[in-house]
């Protein structure tokens, strides 16, 4: 069986290649020409249970009107969100090098929460699943902030970091699982996946 993955990540692919899926990439318009239906900007006051619910949700069901608008082949849509939560507060991509410094810098000898759900619809039906994990940093010095983000790598990253990258160094402890921060926690999937006949190892 075949899925289409609803997003642009190079980890949640690299992650469905290691839990064997084959897959088909669906690509959404983004910056001036974006879709409408799948806009991120958290609602005022939006618990990040749901902000990241509502957001996986709609990233799978618009997948589906991409594929029959396209008459492409009927498949299961898989999308996910991640987003991380901070003292209540939804923390998701920074807007600049600035605010990525800003977001190191409060979480730095912290404990955050890192949400990513997952959705798969396909035929009218979409079911979802939540990882949540709790994520502690050491103590950040300054010059490792600003060397980290003059690298670039937090710059497209929810929270401002990629556990798998040059911040897995900032990781003092992680109770959950690694690859749900990562994008695209493969437990949860898989048990997703399987609900909709898909068949792992």
């Amino acid at each position: 069986m075949r899925l289409y993955l609803a997003s642009r990540s190079p980890r949640r692919r690299e992650l469905l290649h290691q839990m064997g899926i084959n897959f088909d990439t669906l690509v959404f318009r983004d910056g001036g020409r974006a879709d409408f239906e799948i806009d991120e900007t958290p609602r005022p006051g939006e618990d990040p249970l749901v902000y990241v619910e509502r957001v996986a949700r709609a990233k799978s069901e618009h997948g589906q009107k991409i594929v029959n608008e396209r008459k492409l082949p009927q498949r299961p849509i898989l999308s996910a969100d991640t987003t991380l939560e901070f003292a209540g507060e939804i923390i998701g991509k920074p807007v600049d090098a600035a605010d990525a410094t800003a977001i190191l810098q409060r979480l730095s000898g912290q404990t955050h929460r890192v949400l990513t759900g997952v959705s798969v619809t396909t035929m009218g039906r979409t079911e979802f699943v939540l990882s949540s994990s709790e994520v502690r940093f050491r103590v950040l010095e300054s010059d490792e902030i600003r060397h980290y983000v003059m690298s670039g790598e937090p710059m497209d990253k929810a929270g401002a970091y990629g556990i798998q990258g040059r911040a897995g160094i900032f990781v003092e402890h992680l109770a959950g699982s690694y690859t749900g921060v990562m994008g695209l926690p493969v437990c949860e999937t898989g048990k997703l996946l399987k609900r909709f006949g898909f068949r792992l190892l």
